[in-house]
This record gives structure tokens, C-alpha cells and sequence, in this order.
């Protein structure tokens, strides 16, 4: 979900880019170093990972499409496994988010959170409860009801389409909280509430949620309806996105329509802005102060460690310049990290044992996850070791930030302002 964040620094500097403008250098492959070859793949990245992005989401389709054609336990779980599968590749676009307008006003199409997802089906009252002074919508369940009250209009739901979600559901009544659409109604829709706090689990939905046959909870049909609108909707979204980075898109032409120094300051807008502001803030120290797994990012699939590896890695690809595609192939060429080495090598050194730093922490989480310690569960009041864990992650992205603060004063780059959260930087505002 899009936050109103705090800025932590605006940093602003004379000059132009000295070892980055009219002077170049030959990376190690012998191609051309310079801004715009920096910018230029940057770009490249973005069209591949947001296209690995789009067919992830196709096969999670089809996965989908085969479990509602057969609704077992084993046919759901392909489609979970399937939705993991899918976040592997978007999460490491999301440093494309900050510093590119054309991606954040289209973000939450595909990834808004926390979601309210009374909204969307039904929940257990005893844990969710069964109103919410901010949000009317809060227990609106549209799969259980033909007619739907929005902003005291009653909105036609007799007929679960992708029209209905994304032009009268999404962010309803203007309600961030009412997520409708995207990876996170997809999980719910698959995993269904978790309901066991800070304790080990992920939701419980059953299969037969979706069994016409032999239906569970009710409103089967329109259950079917809702997830495979919504999901034709995510395939849709992410091929508008992808389509948008290939040359002559909307996005990479905004990208390079741009002087190459405010392509650099839109890299690492996004580098910080991620690390610090969204990730290390917003969706990791927040979590930890609460100690509350409604904070949790993939809060229904217990996915969480793994959203924010590729968060992080995502931010390594572009400052390294390379990205893996899913098929295992690699997509290399010029990078910052090679400018930054032309200005100022041992900035570049201590920037990449800042990102190696934070991956290692990251894959701490991870391997507590395979071992039942996932997210929720690390950031649970007493679980000090645990919470340790956390903490260290949150710390590799605060010495991250400093370092990328750093590289942006080194490079002379221009007015520059960082994302920020108040439980970063005004903790005392969270309570």
C-alpha cells in the first residue's frame, strides 16, 4: 500500500557529475562506460524483470485455471507454490518504484498492502472483528453479496469481473485499506486468513472453498468468479508494466527523455528510497516495534522473508547492473558500481559489502523461516533471538542508506530526497 513517508535527508550539491560526464571509461567487457550507459541498462533490467514478472504471472493463470478445474488439496498447493514462484522476479522491481512516477502511480494495482480482506470474502470475527470505525467497507464481503454499498451508491457485484475490482473495488471509497486487486488478493484468496498471530502457520483455506460440488463456506461459484478476475487482472497489469519498459515505452521513454545525471538520481532514489524508507522502515522495523503480524508483508502465506531477500536483491541488481532471469540466464552490461569505482574505489568497495551485508541478512531470516521461525514469528514480543534477527536486517539497510547517501554526494548528483518512515526516524510517532 502506498505510504506517506517522512524524508531523511534532501541532499543537494553543486556542480555536475565530474567522472561521470564528459569523461568515460572502459568496463571490464570493453563497453563504453558512461551515465547514459549506466541508465540505459537499468533499463534493460526493468524490461527483463518485469517481463519474468508477466510470465511468472501467466503460469501462475494456468495453475489456477487447473485447480478450479479440479479443486484438490494437491492442485491448490501448485497454485500457491505457483504465487511464490511469481514474487520471485516482481520483488526485485520494486526499486523501480521510487524515483519513477510512471511505476508508483501504477504500484498499487499489483502489490497495495495491508489489505482490509473483509472486503473481499469471508473472515473469522473473533480475531478480525466485525466493523472498523475508518473503513465501512471492512466486512463488505463482495463474494457473498450481489449488491454492494460504496460511497452511498449501491454498486452492481451480481457479476465478479475485472471491470468491477479494478474501477469499483480497489482502494474503495478511497480507502487505502481496501486492497482489491493484486498479488495480496490472490494470496488471500489461496491461503485464506492467518489466523495464528506470532505463532508458526500460515492460512488454512481449504480446497473445497472452491468446489461447487462440495462447497465449503459458501458462495463456491462466486469464489471462482473473484480469483479468476482478479487474476486475469494481475496478468494484465504486469503486461501493461512489462510492455511499458520495452524501447518505445512509456516508461523508458520517461526514463531517457531525462539528462543522463537524473537517470543516475532515479537509480539511486530508488536504491535508498527502498532500503531505507519502505523496506527497512514500513514493512521491517515497523512490524518489530508492534511486534504485529497484521504488519507482516505476505501476511497470509508467511512469504515474507523471502519478499524481502528479493526486495534487497533488487537493489544490488541495479547498482551491479546484472539481473538472473528465471530461465537462469543473466542480463549484464554497465553499471554504477563500475562508476562509482572510476570516482571513488573504496566508496564502490564499501558499497558492496554493504549490499552483500544485507543479503546475508536477509538469508538469515530465510534459513529461520525453513526452520518455522518466519517473519511473523521472529518479530513476536518475546522471541529475543529472533527479533535480533530482524534488527540486524533493518540495521544492514540503515548502513546501506548511508553508504548510497555517500555515492550520491561522490557522484555531485543534484537534489535528491530519500524516502523515510517514522519508525526510523520519529519512533515515538508509531505509539
Amino acid at each position: 500500500m502506498k505510504k506517506v513517508l517522512t524524508p531523511i535527508a534532501a541532499l543537494v550539491a553543486a556542480g555536475l557529475l565530474t567522472a561521470c560526464g564528459s569523461q568515460s571509461v572502459k568496463s571490464s567487457d570493453s563497453v563504453v562506460l558512461t551515465p547514459s550507459s549506466v541508465v540505459d541498462q537499468y533499463a534493460n533490467i526493468a524490461e527483463a524483470a518485469y517481463g519474468d514478472s508477466y510470465t511468472t504471472a501467466l503460469t501462475l493463470q494456468s495453475s489456477i485455471e487447473a485447480f478450479l478445474a479440479k479443486p484438490t488439496e494437491a492442485n491448490l498447493q501448485v497454485a500457491k507454490d505457483a504465487w511464490i514462484a511469481a514474487r520471485v522476479p516482481y520483488q526485485q522491481t520494486e526499486v523501480y518504484r521510487f524515483g519513477n512516477a510512471f511505476v508508483d502511480d501504477w504500484e498499487g494495482k499489483v502489490n497495495a498492502w495491508p489489505l482490509d480482506e473483509g472486503l473481499i470474502d469471508y473472515v473469522a470475527e473473533e480475531q478480525y472483528g466485525s466493523e472498523s470505525d475508518m473503513n465501512p467497507l471492512y466486512t463488505a464481503n463482495v463474494i457473498a453479496n450481489a449488491n454492494i454499498e460504496i460511497g452511498g451508491k449501491t454498486v452492481d457485484a451480481s457479476k465478479i469481473t475485472p471491470e468491477l475490482i479494478a474501477d469499483f473495488l480497489q482502494e474503495a471509497d478511497g480507502i487505502e485499506a481496501n486492497v482489491a486487486s493484486g498479488y495480496h488478493a490472490i494470496e488471500f484468496l489461496l491461503w485464506g486468513q492467518d489466523l495464528n498471530g506470532t505463532n508458526p502457520g500460515a492460512g488454512k483455506r481449504t480446497a473445497t472453498d472452491y468446489d461447487v460440488n462440495n462447497c465449503s463456506n459458501g458462495n463456491c461459484e462466486r469464489r471462482r468468479e473473484y480469483l479468476t478476475a482478479v487474476t486475469e487482472l494481475l496478468v494484465s497489469d504486469l503486461k501493461f508494466m512489462a510492455d511499458a519498459w520495452k524501447n518505445g515505452g512509456d516508461a523508458r521513454s520517461a526514463l531517457l527523455e531525462q539528462s543522463p545525471e537524473e537517470g543516475l538520481s532515479t537509480i539511486l532514489t530508488g536504491m535508498g528510497s527502498l532500503a531505507y524508507g519502505e523496506l527497512g522502515g514500513e514493512r521491517t522495523k515497523l512490524g518489530l516495534m508492534l511486534h504485529d503480524p497484521e504488519e507482516e508483508h505476505d501476511c497470509f502465506s508467511d512469504n515474507t522473508h523471502w519478499s524481502h531477500y528479493y526486495d534487497a536483491k533488487g537493489i544490488k541488481n541495479v547498482y551491479l547492473g546484472e539481473y538472473q532471469r528465471v530461465d537462469g540466464s543473466w542480463v549484464k552490461g554497465p553499471s554504477l558500481s563500475a562508476l562509482v569505482a572510476a570516482k571513488n574505489p573504496a566508496l564502490d568497495v564499501e558499497m558492496k559489502a554493504d549490499l552483500q551485508s544485507t543479503e546475508a541478512a536477509g538469508q538469515a531470516m530465510v534459513d529461520a523461516a525453513k526452520k518455522g521461525q518466519t517473519f511473523d514469528v521472529l518479530i513476536a514480543m518475546n522471541n529475543t533471538a529472533g527479533n535480533a534477527l530482524v534488527q540486524t536486517f533493518v540495521d544492514s539497510l540503515v548502513d546501506q542508506t548511508r553508504t548510497t547517501e555517500e555515492v550520491i554526494r561522490a557522484l555531485n548528483l543534484e537534489g535528491i530526497t530519500l524516502e523515510g518512515s517514522d519508525s526510523l526516524d520519529n519512533p515515538s510517532a508509531v505509539f
